[in-house]
């Protein structure tokens, strides 16, 4: 192990920049082929000859496997190195896009999707720690405010550059388009990328491992399964059962181990846990909108897809302007106002989500569209910086993989969660079953959002109190 930190070398300090590209690229991808492949979901489905719930688990084996391994390779990165594993997951994701866009049938499709959330999974997890090892921490914030928009742009702007794709190209294309920016992250980074620092060899807890794997992936296809066929169904619930009794598992062995693959020390710094779980429900918070806006802008107020895709396009750009700064500001003045003020702004909008009616102008929702990207601009980056600066240089890698946890959680608790409080309220209010937008019943649907945007404010106002009690507790002392 070198003598000297990264963020003490000469040579890696004069390429820090670049080697931010280099990861910003893939954090970018990564999370845009979360959501870029929803709107392609029609066309995939009538080009492969295969029903709308088969082709649905193009986009649900890539969050399920990523969640599945998230822990394991921040855990590997400590190991063995954060570079060695993004690196490795860098070839993999874009091999994996590459295979992705041809048409050789479902199997083969999903198969490559797999191999292209495992490269996702370990750049995922390791390019906050590679990041905090190479910043100063003057620049710490500001680095980290970048990946936070790189993250942002990715999570929300895949329906419009998605629909801006199909207009043109075929499907293939939505994977494709990753293939050459790949190759040139992969090319900047064997050039520019440190060598490891890890710190001390570490035994990895494959046990706790397999089976916080057993969880995800039985409990979230238990989710995606149980919209289609109903959640009392005998395979859904066995899925479920399967999950708790594999969690307690899990939790025990974590317990009892030397080197738990969750780190439950980390938890006990109160910095670090109140970041992740406002991470957490922030991503909640945010897919309740995703998943939504296109219902109120598409099939509500009739606009056009371009035009509702350029519409949402609003909250990405402005947190990819505020965040760098808000990232800046908090290297100044420390992360705790930034966050509190953040989580303020984001519940406003919720609030102004609430309120939209069929008689709302446009330009006024997409006034909260921007208030929400503002507020996660602000949010973002200091909480960010809070989780990564509060642990050990030993620890980064578990501490990226728990935070990139926290947000693909809360991607899909957020979009499971936002269609059965959307689709419950929408059939409470009509005395029936509605599984669906209903054109001829326009007011259903706004009374089902503005249900759930209330679900959605509540969850940012948990948020909201618990990082204000935080600042309160700081500035009292």
């Amino acid at each position: 192990m070198p003598n000297v930190s990264l963020a003490d070398d000469p040579r890696i300090q004069k390429h820090r920049w670049w080697i931010l590209v280099a990861v910003c690229l893939f954090i970018f991808m990564s999370t845009l082929d979360a959501s870029i492949v929803n709107i392609a979901l029609p066309v995939m489905s009538h080009d492969l000859a295969i029903p709308m719930n088969q082709a649905e688990w193009v986009v649900s084996i890539y969050l399920i496997i990523i969640c599945a391994l998230l822990l394991l390779f921040g855990k590997l990165g400590d190991t063995h190195g954060k570079v060695r594993i993004f690196k490795i997951g860098a070839v993999l994701f874009t091999v994996g896009s590459l295979l992705c866009g041809f048409s050789f049938g479902l199997p083969l499709l999903l198969a490559a999707r797999a191999l292209q959330a495992v490269g996702s999974a370990m750049t995922m997890s390791t390019s906050n720690g590679i990041i905090t090892e190479v910043f100063p921490f003057k620049e710490r914030g500001r680095a980290l405010g970048t990946i936070g928009s790189f993250v942002a742009l990715g999570s929300i702007a895949g329906p419009g550059i998605g629909g801006l794709i199909l207009a043109h190209l075929s499907w293939g294309y939505i994977f494709w388009i990753n293939v050459p920016i790949g190759i040139i992250a992969i090319l900047v980074g064997q050039r520019l990328l440190p060598q490891d620092l890890v710190a001390r060899p570490q035994s990895i807890d494959w046990l706790g491992a397999g089976l916080f794997a057993v969880v995800m992936v039985t409990v979230f296809t238990g989710i995606f399964v149980g919209q289609e066929v109903g959640f009392s169904h005998p395979l859904i619930l066995s899925l479920f059962a399967v999950g708790l009794l594999a969690l307690l598992a899990f939790g025990y062995q974590e317990l009892h181990t030397a080197d738990p693959i969750l780190a439950i020390p980390l938890f006990k710094n109160t910095r670090f846990a109140v970041s992740v779980l406002c991470a957490f429900l922030i991503f909640v918070t945010n897919f309740f909108f995703n998943v939504i806006a296109p219902f109120y802008l598409e099939n509500a107020r009739g606009l056009p897809a371009n035009y509702a895709g350029y519409a949402l396009m609003t909250f990405p750009i402005v947190q990819v302007i505020v965040a760098p700064i808000s990232g800046t500001v908090s290297d100044k003045i420390g992360p705790e106002l930034l966050t509190f003020i953040g989580l303020v702004l984001i519940a406003i909008s919720q609030v102004g989500y609430m309120l939209a009616t069929l008689a709302t102008p446009i330009w006024v929702f997409m006034g909260f569209i921007g208030l929400v990207g503002l507020g996660n601009g602000i949010f973002m980056a200091p909480n960010n910086s809070i989780v990564m600066s509060s642990v050990p240089t030993q620890s980064l890698g578990v501490a990226g993989g728990i935070n990139a946890l926290a947000r693909e959680l809360g991607m899909v608790i957020g979009i499971s969660l936002a269609t059965t409080v959307l689709f419950a309220a929408m059939s409470h209010s009509a005395g029936y079953a509605v599984t669906s937008y209903l054109p001829q019943h326009p007011q259903l649907f706004i009374h089902g959002m503005h249900v759930a945007f209330l679900v959605a404010l509540v969850i940012c106002l948990v948020a909201t109190v618990i990082t204000g009690v935080r600042l309160f507790k700081r500035r009292t002392a």
